[in-house]
């Protein structure tokens, strides 16, 4: 009775006016309770929340989302002949019918255009697709064994990171022809080393956890090791690589196209209307639609990946995650 008058818990033994009893006891000053009672999120809702979150990720989601349709759904209602050329329409300012005019062989702007961007989209994804997986195993190979190996294809890393990179697809392309699978696995072949160096890092570091020993304790091979412990647990960089990676390509593949070593007629890339418009003089003569549209194209793709491509890594780094 005494304790109750006093306004003290027995159970508690102390005075809660004065902040006494056990800690933990009563809400903390400051905490929001309905936060507190969130479930643990998982690291790809993490991710997801924190992209959700970001303004620039969300923008380029949705350039990308609108880049997309427009290349490879929007054919499906609106068609152009980029077979036949019609000298008779060639250069025509946009109109009703043709909304961005058309070039100096008569086809349509808009619906080169779309094929363009069906095939730098192509070129960029398997590029990267190359590149990352290429890239991923050898690192893997390379951080897990280490030594002799290790040093082996660091250097070889070294090698290709010294060729001059442009060069080398512009003399393959001229030399074997360029399509969209020929110039994606030259992109790739070229671009593995920053992924295996990437990958080599992480694999470093993981070798030594508790669960990589213990699956050796338990007899896994190195190929178990390198494709259920070691890749998973890596994925985060890759994937955050992989954005930039697909970025370049695009990049690459309008260079190319640009210098003339690109796809070809009846094949289209961004990087070859260019070529064309500027060998058309079309700034100089008025065309406006013939430089602008596609120059729009490729910056905001290029834009679109590199912000989400930053956006990954901050949410993937812990010490850049936003508070």
């Amino acid at each position: 009775m005494t304790a109750l008058v006093r306004g003290t818990d027995p159970m508690r033994g102390g005075d809660p006016m004065r902040g006494g009893g056990l800690r933990g006891a009563g809400p903390v000053r400051g905490a929001d309770p309905m936060r507190a009672a969130d479930p643990v999120r998982g690291g790809w809702r993490l991710t997801l929340r924190e992209l959700t979150g970001s303004r620039l990720a969300v923008a380029g989601l949705g350039i990308l989302l609108f880049i997309a349709v427009f290349c490879f759904v929007a054919p499906i209602f609106y068609h152009a002949d980029l077979i036949n050329t019609d000298m008779a329409a060639a250069n025509l300012s946009p109109a009703s019918g043709r909304p961005l005019g058309t070039d100096n062989a008569g086809l349509d702007v808009l619906g080169e255009l779309m094929a363009g961007g069906q095939a730098a989209l192509k070129v960029g994804v398997l590029a990267a697709l190359t590149g990352i997986v290429l890239g991923s195993l050898l690192g893997a190979v390379s951080g897990l064994i280490g030594g002799s190996v290790d040093a082996l294809l660091m250097r070889a890393a070294d090698a290709f990171l010294s060729v001059p990179f442009l060069f080398v697809v512009l003399i393959l392309a001229k030399r074997y022809g360029a399509s969209v699978l020929s110039l994606s696995l030259i992109i790739g072949g070229f671009t593995w080393p920053v992924p295996a160096r990437l990958v080599r890092g992480e694999v470093l570091v993981l070798r030594e956890r508790d669960f990589v020993l213990a699956a050796r304790m338990a007899g896994s091979g190195r190929w178990r090791l390198i494709v259920r412990h070691l890749l998973p647990n890596a994925l985060g960089v890759v994937i955050v690589n992989a954005t930039f990676q697909i970025a370049d390509a695009i990049l690459t593949i309008a260079y190319v196209g640009f210098l003339g070593f690109g796809l070809h007629y009846p094949q289209l890339d961004w990087g070859d209307m260019l070529s064309t418009a500027v060998g058309n003089s079309a700034l100089l003569n008025g065309y406006w639609w013939q430089v602008y549209p596609v120059g729009a194209c490729i910056v905001l793709t290029v834009l679109a990946f590199n912000f989400v491509g930053d956006a990954l890594r901050d949410t993937v780094d812990p010490r850049l995650r936003r508070r």
